[in-house]
C-alpha cells in the first residue's frame, strides 16, 4: 500500500508530469449504484491522465436486460482497457475478474470500498508520514467501508477498534482474516459493542452512514439501534486531542455524525474526497503497466 501512497503523492505533487501517461487507453465504468466521489474521481482522473472513461450505467447496458456478468467481461475485455464496477454483490465484481483479461477495480461492493480506504489512509499518511502502531477507531455499522479498512489497518500494522451494535458488526471472516494478518504486521483488531471505548485515545475516528444504499427501509430501525453510536463532540472528545475525524461521505448530519465534529478544525473529510482523485489515478497508473495473466 505505500507504493500506492507514494505514487499517489507524487501524483498531486505534480500532475502535469501524468497528462499522457494514459494516452488512447480507456476504463469502461460499470454503475448499479448511484455515485459522486467515485464516477467523478474515475472520470476526472482518467481525463487528467490523457485517457477516456466511459459509464456504463446498468439500466443503459445489456447487464440490465439479462446478459451474464461472464459474458458483459468477455466482450468488454476486447473493447477497453480497464474495468472498474460500482454493484452491490461482491460475486459481480469477482466475475468481472475472473471472466474478463483486463484489471477490474472494485468501485465498491456490498462486501468491500477498497478505493475508499486507500484513500482514507492517505489522508492520514500525508498527516503522519508512518502509520504503524496508530489507533483508528471505527463507529457505526460493521459494512463494506468497515471491512476495508480493517483490511487496510492490517496491512499497515495499525490498531483498530471497531465500536459496532450486536448485529451489525463486521463480518468475522474479515476480523478474523484482519487479525491473523495483523500478528504479522504488528497491528491489532478489537471488535467491541460500546462506542466510548472503542473511541478512547484513537488517533483518528471514522463513521458511516448507518444504512448503506440499498438499505433505505431499514433507516428507521437502524435509526433506533445506532442512536448511542453517533459521532458527537462529546464521544468525540474521548479520542486523543488532535485526533483525526473521517467519513467516506455522503454525511448524514445529525445521526451518525453532528456539525460540530464533521466541520470542525480536526476533521479531514474534503481532504479525504479530494484524495480519492488522486489515489484513483494512481491505481490507474499501477494497474496499467501491470501485464495480465
Amino acid at each position: 500500500m505505500n507504493r500506492i501512497f507514494e505514487l499517489s503523492s507524487e501524483v498531486k505533487k505534480s500532475p502535469e508530469k501524468y497528462s499522457k501517461a494514459l494516452e488512447g487507453k480507456t476504463l469502461g465504468m460499470i454503475f448499479q449504484k448511484s455515485s459522486t466521489r467515485t464516477r467523478v474521481s474515475f472520470e476526472v482522473g482518467m481525463f487528467q491522465l490523457g485517457g477516456h472513461a466511459l459509464f456504463l450505467s446498468s439500466n443503459d447496458i445489456q447487464i440490465g436486460r439479462g446478459e451474464t456478468i461472464a459474458d458483459t467481461a468477455r466482450v468488454l475485455s476486447r473493447m477497453v482497457d480497464m474495468l472498474m464496477a460500482r454493484v452491490f454483490g461482491h460475486d459481480i465484481v469477482q466475475d468481472l475478474a475472473r471472466y474478463g483479461s483486463i484489471p477490474v477495480i472494485n468501485g465498491l461492493s456490498d462486501f468491500s470500498h477498497p478505493c475508499q480506504a486507500v484513500a482514507d489512509y492517505f489522508t492520514l499518511y500525508e498527516r503522519w508520514g508512518n502509520l504503524k502502531g496508530r489507533k483508528i477507531a471505527y463507529v457505526g455499522d460493521g459494512n463494506n467501508v468497515c471491512h476495508s479498512l480493517l483490511y487496510g489497518a492490517a496491512i499497515l500494522g495499525m490498531q483498530i477498534s471497531v465500536g459496532a451494535p450486536d448485529g451489525y458488526k463486521p463480518d468475522e471472516k474479515v476480523v478474523r482474516f484482519s487479525e491473523e494478518l495483523s500478528r504479522k504486521t504488528g497491528g491489532s483488531v478489537t471488535i467491541l459493542t460500546d462506542p466510548a471505548e472503542a473511541v478512547r485515545n484513537a488517533d483518528s475516528v471514522y463513521t458511516d452512514a448507518w444504512a448503506s444504499m440499498g438499505q433505505e427501509k431499514e433507516y428507521y430501525e437502524r435509526k433506533a439501534v445506532f442512536g448511542s453510536y453517533q459521532v458527537n463532540k462529546e464521544l468525540f472528545s474521548l479520542a486523543k486531542k488532535d485526533a483525526i475525524f473521517l467519513h467516506c461521505l455522503p454525511a448524514h448530519r445529525g445521526d451518525e455524525v453532528t456539525d460540530d465534529v464533521i466541520d470542525s478544525a480536526n476533521s479531514a473529510v474534503f481532504d479525504e474526497a479530494e484524495n480519492r482523485l488522486h489515489c484513483q489515478k494512481a491505481l490507474l497508473l499501477l494497474l496499467a503497466e501491470k501485464p495480465q495473466s
